[in-house]
């Protein structure tokens, strides 16, 4: 169960990012940018399950990652910088009226949105030994 459920989370994290890619492809920046910041959040996710915890909101997600990974050095504070970033356009974009977000600012979220959940994935892979389904099939 604890290896299926972080594929399942890590599979939603890159199933939101293609789907964020898809929305940028096709001009729709602000809904990219909220399918980005669900794609880091969803790998976050991923994270939370080694240890059996999880957040009934997002800034406990937040925090948590922020005080147990970044702030021992697991992960770089660059993936600190990115999720705080894709937070608060995710919550401009879907709720303040008259945002304007350029293809520029979607396609960085989108990039951040795949680099940390890479890193993520690594990570998992590194120290628990858990891949994806189709990386299982690759090796």
């Amino acid at each position: 169960m604890f290896d299926e459920l972080i594929r399942y989370r890590l599979n939603m994290a890159y199933e939101k990012a293609a789907s964020a890619k898809l929305l940028l492809d096709h001009g729709q920046y602000k809904d990219s940018v909220s399918r980005s910041y669900y794609a880091i959040f969803s790998a976050l996710r991923a994270l939370l399950a080694t240890e059996d915890k999880d957040f009934s909101k997002h800034s406990g997600v937040i925090s948590y990652f922020r005080m147990k990974y970044v702030k021992t050095k697991l992960f770089d504070k660059k993936y600190s910088d990115y999720l705080q970033s894709a937070f608060q356009e995710r919550k401009t974009s879907d709720y303040g009226d008259f945002f304007v977000l350029s293809k520029e600012e979607a396609e960085e979220q989108y990039l951040h949105a795949i680099e940390l959940t890479d890193a993520v994935r690594d990570y998992l892979k590194g120290q628990f030994g858990v891949s994806l389904a189709n990386e299982e099939n690759a090796e």
